[in-house]
């Protein structure tokens, strides 16, 4: 099965994105989900933003709160990220990742619970 992100780009300070990770040939209501950014390459994958199986818990990391929202949709096997008041320091590939394990708490929003891993969207945020 495939784990695709969509939706990266450029945009200015202040303004939104929308992440898309569509996973196919898999049941998404199996999976936890976890959206992780790196930056600069070779830097250990930053959780982001984490939601349970059933979508009832998210996660997310201090520095994000309040500004971007995880969601699913399991009828789709799609999982978005929405992404507001981006700033530079937002600047990063952002990956989608799957894992069958229960990820109820931030802690477990670690690269290292995640074994399934999309190949990455490139977020730029810069003027």
């Amino acid at each position: 099965w495939q784990i695709v992100e969509s939706g990266g780009g450029l945009v200015q300070p202040g303004g939104s994105l929308r992440l898309s990770c569509a996973i196919s040939e898999l049941t998404l209501d199996y999976y936890a989900i976890g959206w992780f950014r790196q930056a600069p390459p070779g830097k250990e994958r930053e959780g982001v933003a984490c939601i349970s199986k059933s979508g009832d818990s998210t996660n997310y990391a201090d520095s994000v709160k309040g500004r971007f929202t995880v969601t699913r949709d399991n009828a789709m096997n799609t999982v978005y990220l929405q992404m507001d008041s981006l700033q530079p320091e937002d600047t990063a590939v952002y990956y989608c990742a799957a894992t069958a394990r229960v990820v109820d708490s931030q802690a477990m929003c670690s690269q290292y619970y995640f074994p399934y891993f999309g190949q990455g969207t490139q977020v730029t945020v810069s003027s």
